[in-house]
């Protein structure tokens, strides 16, 4: 995915605007060197309020004053949504997933993962970890995209 990232950002001639990093946020320097974070696909993944809190914390401490964090991630109680679970397993089969990859799929989904429980959530814990003005601008069944400004 990164070199995905990278092919897009050259051809579009951003790269001298961009600081690529593959690790963790904690092995970044704190001080506030960035303009802007993404962070995509990772929150739901993380278990427990503490730890994505935690994450959040961190991309904080290294983002300027007044710079945008776009935040993408599941949100919602999969069990609870048996709709948007059935529209998920119709998707991957359209994609070509035969009838048992998708029953795999859907439980790994299930047991593997701890998404904010809500839109509500998810600006909690922006707004916990000094974020403001959170505003959702894309939204596919469980999945919600987010830009947000650290607090000046």
């Amino acid at each position: 995915m990164l070199a995905g990232a990278i092919a897009s950002v050259e051809a579009a001639g951003l790269s001298h605007l961009t600081t690529w990093h593959s690790g963790y946020v904690d092995e970044l320097p704190v001080d506030n060197r960035f303009d802007a974070v993404t962070v995509i696909g990772v929150l739901h993944h993380l278990r427990g309020r503490e730890a994505k809190l935690a994450l959040l914390r961190a991309v904080a401490a290294r983002l300027h004053p007044g710079g945008t964090l776009i935040l993408a991630c599941n949100r919602g109680a999969y069990a609870e949504n048996l709709l948007f679970l059935k529209a998920w397993g119709e998707r991957w089969r359209m994609a070509g997933a035969s009838p048992e990859e998708v029953e795999v799929k859907r439980g790994k989904i299930l047991q593997g993962a701890d998404p904010p429980g809500s839109d509500a959530a998810v600006e909690s814990l922006l707004a916990e970890t000094g974020f403001e003005q959170p505003r959702l601008f894309f939204s596919s069944l469980f999945w919600g995209s987010w830009i947000a400004r650290r607090s000046a």
